[in-house]
């Protein structure tokens, strides 16, 4: 069976819980993380979330994989902990990575609207 993009995103976000961009920042008080998987260059022309953590989605298993040479501390770190919420500009990388995470054994969720949906709801943006 082949699946357009489309159709990807749809299936991922089946299996995934969308929260809004202010209940996502008002757990990150409570301990959560924001993790953020737009490209580089998406956070030099669109800004940042502060404090979230960058990794881009083509490389997330290798972040995300404890085992892994290439694993970051703050995000495996969550699993089994706290809760990540998944951040791209509007929605669609964000469930595909979350899902990623969620079969990885995290407590991921995707923020819906993405960046986009962040600043239309006043949330800080830095750059």
């Amino acid at each position: 069976m082949t699946m357009t993009m489309k159709e990807l995103v749809e299936d991922a976000r089946s299996r995934v819980t969308a929260v809004s961009p202010t209940d996502a920042a008002q757990a990150v008080e409570q301990g959560d993380l924001v993790l953020d998987v737009r490209e580089p260059a998406e956070l030099e022309t669109d800004g940042r979330v502060p404090g979230a953590l960058h990794v881009p989605r083509g490389i997330l298993e290798t972040r995300a994989d404890a085992t892994a040479a290439t694993a970051v501390s703050q995000l495996t770190g969550m699993r089994g902990t706290r809760r990540v919420h998944v951040l791209c500009a509007s929605g669609g990388r964000a469930a595909l990575a979350a899902d990623t995470l969620r079969t990885m054994g995290y407590d991921a969720d995707l923020i819906e609207g993405g960046l986009a949906a962040w600043k239309a709801d006043g949330l800080p943006v830095e750059g």
